[in-house]
């Protein structure tokens, strides 16, 4: 029986039965590098998911940022329901670097907010990577960063099993050594609790815990429970503990990591002192011994992955395991909007360099951090896995790499055509766009402007908000849930328009959204590009009554050559629709959980409006209007504002 299971309501249409056949034979023949040109809502996701099931090879899939990365990850994991999809992206909302400025004397400290459910979905990867085969990996580019050894790793798992003969507090040292914390009274993840025979252990990379019965030194049961409420779930014979973090390290390791630290210490330290640096000579001493204090004490330190080189013993220049070679050799890679995310892994290596390099040259890092590091694109290019570059706009990086392995998905089975494109001049544009806007409103549909900067966003959302339009924004200020949050909340009509930058472009499945406006889209550069251009059109393309509307004083070449493009597509899917009777519908896309399985309750509350009576949506109605009078009373503004909204949505569905 094949690994990996489909399991779809539909069938491959239009493009998409030729596009499959093409990459899934370029897979088996060992073709290294094939380019899926697939436009907006052609589908391509569903022609990924087909390969993966042909050719039945580990698959990891990169997108160039998290939103996409999560939305991917929720489609693919409708698509194989049976297999193990997981979702690998930088586990920190805020992420501040460590760096130093020479020029001011300014030390800035590493300043992180880490998201406890990211960093569990990283481990979860991992360990399927570990135990199957059916595996597929959604990830942002954070999988070129340094990752703990796969060897080491995997050599500090626990296995246990009842019956097994074990001291009781043999397991409760390999659980320290894991970086398992013990606490009797905070039951979180990463930490275990003793009750006399009884272990109860919250699994990193679960969202289940662990209780091992004892009897003596024989293990008598073990349980899956619900860490709050301590019921049992699931009764097992046999459970894998997986290390805390992807960066442990033996504890017969320990000796020999500190003794090659204090050796490159006392190198880095002569040369500073022969260079009359005597400052810089200091401040290394001091913080890497107390590193090294550390590291004997729990086997743990702060900034840990600055000494990856030595407790993997690697050598200087080496490039750190990744994410990518926690994958089989013969595995499958897609790297999706290409265009995007080949420029953004070839230029991490730099800046990461360089702020290393001042870090190392001032004394507060030893030189061996310096191999804690992204690939470098040279080192990503030889990675094993079979590439399949996918994009409405592929780069010529792909299409050189490809060379004649291109494969076009144009048409779209729903009959869709792109969205029809107007011009009309910047004097005005906010004006012109809120009447847009509330012809739109009246529809029931929803509307996307780009801007081309951060303050231009918020102070238009911050504009329409006080003509009474329902409006958020959207940049990269913004985490990761909260962009799926908006994301859903747009699609639900809790509000109506979008304002961002450049988060608006590649992949995000918007079918509701049948207006975008391009404020300044006569402005060349990267984010009014050909490319950046088609792919905003895109945002407009699962609606049948898509519409763009430039605003711009003169028609730029990229704004020429965009518009060609979508014309030529515009007539090629006519000409299918003719020949094939179709009639362009727009996509109706259930709304789906968020990526941490919370759903917003008004989002519920649409859905459940879809398939109940109009009785049975008044009298819903109605409750919800006394809960949100009694909230007013009680000075509850914000929850009687969130009433509103799911009134305001219930209205819709009887209106």
């Amino acid at each position: 029986m094949p690994k990996f299971q489909l399991q779809a309501d539909f069938a491959p249409a239009g493009d998409q039965e030729h596009a499959i056949a093409f990459l899934s034979s370029g897979v088996q023949n060992q073709q290294e590098h094939q380019v899926l040109l697939g436009i907006t809502g052609s589908g391509k996701t569903f022609t990924m998911a087909n390969v993966i099931q042909n050719v039945q090879l580990p698959t990891l899939i990169i997108a160039h940022n998290k939103t996409l990365a999560a939305q991917l990850f929720k489609e693919f994991k409708a698509f194989f329901p049976e297999n193990a999809v997981e979702y690998f992206v930088s586990f920190y909302d805020y992420y501040q670097p460590e760096a130093y400025v020479p020029n001011k004397d300014l030390y800035i400290e590493k300043d992180t907010s880490l998201n406890d459910e990211l960093e569990r979905l990283r481990l979860s990867a991992t360990r399927s990577l570990m135990e199957r085969e059916d595996v597929i990996i959604v990830s942002s580019v954070s999988c070129i960063y340094g990752l703990g050894s796969p060897e080491e790793y995997g050599e500090m798992i626990i296995y246990l099993q009842v019956t097994n003969q074990i001291p009781r507090d043999d397991i409760l040292q390999r659980l320290i050594e894991l970086q398992y914390e013990r606490n009797d009274y905070d039951f979180h993840r990463s930490t275990f609790r003793v009750r006399g025979d009884v272990i109860e252990v919250f699994m990193a990379e679960a969202e289940y815990a662990v209780r091992i019965e004892m009897f003596g030194d024989e293990i008598e049961a073990i349980h899956k429970i619900d860490p709050l409420t301590g019921k049992t779930i699931e009764t097992v014979n046999r459970i894998v503990i997986y290390p805390s973090s992807h960066y442990v390290t033996s504890p017969d390791h320990v000796p020999e990591t500190i003794r090659l630290i204090q050796e490159e210490l006392e190198q880095q330290i002569t040369s500073f002192q022969h260079q009359g640096k005597l400052l810089e000579a200091q401040r290394l001493s001091e913080r890497v011994r107390y590193d090294i204090e550390m590291i004997e004490q729990v086997g743990f330190c702060s900034g840990i992955e600055n000494y990856s080189r030595i407790l993997q013993r690697r050598k200087a220049g080496v490039p750190p395991p990744t994410l990518l070679d926690y994958f089989p050799k013969n595995s499958l890679l897609f790297i999706d909007e290409s265009h995007v995310s080949i420029p953004q892994i070839r230029g991490m290596y730099a800046g990461d360099r360089s702020r290393k390099t001042t870090l190392v040259e001032h004394g507060f890092r030893l030189p061996s951090a310096l191999d804690n590091r992204p690939l470098q694109f040279e080192e990503f290019e030889a990675v094993r896995q079979k590439k399949v570059y996918v994009s409405a706009t592929p780069g010529d990086y792909e299409l050189l790499k490809a060379e004649k392995a291109v494969v076009e998905q144009i048409i779209r089975p729903t009959g869709l055509l792109d969205p029809q494109v107007e011009i009309r001049p910047v004097m005005g544009q906010v004006d012109d766009m809120l009447d847009e806007i509330r012809n739109q409103v009246a529809q029931n549909e929803r509307v996307l402007i780009t801007t081309l900067t951060k303050r231009m966003a918020e102070d238009l959302t911050e504009y329409y908000d006080d003509l009474d339009v329902k409006v958020r924004y959207m940049h990269s200020d913004i985490d990761t849930v909260e962009r799926m949050k908006i994301l859903s909340e747009l699609r639900a009509g809790l509000f109506d328009v979008l304002i961002g930058i450049n988060l608006l472009r590649e992949g995000l499945d918007l079918p509701e959204v049948s207006l975008v406006g391009i404020f300044d889209a006569d402005k060349e550069g990267f984010l009014r590009s050909k490319r950046s251009l088609i792919q905003t059109f895109g945002r407009a393309a699962r609606n049948e009554k898509g519409r763009v509307i430039m605003y711009a004083d003169q028609v730029t070449d990229s704004m020429k050559q965009a518009m060609e493009i979508t014309y030529h597509r515009r007539k090629q899917q006519q000409q299918y629709n003719q020949e094939h009777g179709i009639i362009p519908t727009t996509i109706h896309k259930q709304l789906e959980l968020s990526l941490v399985s919370e759903e917003p309750e008004e989002i519920v509350s649409e859905t459940e409006a879809l398939y109940s009576s109009k009785e049975t949506i008044q009298e819903q109605i109605e409750q919800l209007q006394q809960e949100m009078k009694d909230a007013a009373i009680a000075l509850a503004f914000e929850r009687a504002a969130e009433l509103r909204d799911q009134i305001a949505v219930l209205q819709k569905q009887i209106a």
